[in-house]
């Protein structure tokens, strides 16, 4: 799981646009989740759950505005894949996908994606931070600064 200004899975590959950082703001910016699954032969054509929840560094869920106040920013969607005709017995099967998001306001601090597959031990996350404001002309001349 990798973060990213803007991400698309197209043809079973990922591209990603200025990705690979953990440190944005303070200005709330468009990002991106860019993910690769590695679905275990075993797993393929069986319908299993992806949960992606951002947290806060207590690993409280961020809430943002919905259509009846606020909710955990939350994303749920299904994963299945088949096994293509000729790939070998025990081959993983590679899943890219690809998540866009519109500025999401966060105050300064840490914050983590988490994506889980549901009713299984996989779990993976993706840390960042958002910046502070940095003081301004007036406020640095008042704490004594140049």
């Amino acid at each position: 799981m990798l973060l990213a200004d803007s991400a698309q899975a197209v043809g079973g590959k990922l591209y990603i646009l200025r990705g690979g950082w953990s440190l944005t703001g303070p200005a709330p910016q468009p990002s991106a989740l860019a993910i690769k699954f590695a679905v275990p032969w075993d797993a393929a054509n069986v319908r299993h759950e992806v949960r992606l929840e951002l947290v806060d560094s207590d690993g409280k869920n961020i809430e943002v505005a919905g259509p009846v106040g606020p909710q955990p920013f939350v994303v749920t969607m299904p994963l299945e894949v088949g096994r293509p005709p000729g790939i070998l017995k025990g081959t993983p099967h590679d899943v890219p996908f690809a998540l866009n998001f519109g500025p999401i306001p966060l105050s300064p601090g840490r914050y983590e994606w988490r994506c889980t597959i549901v009713g299984t031990n996989a779990i993976e996350s993706c840390a960042f931070t958002v910046r502070d404001q940095p003081p301004t002309a007036q406020a640095q001349i008042a704490l004594g600064g140049q």
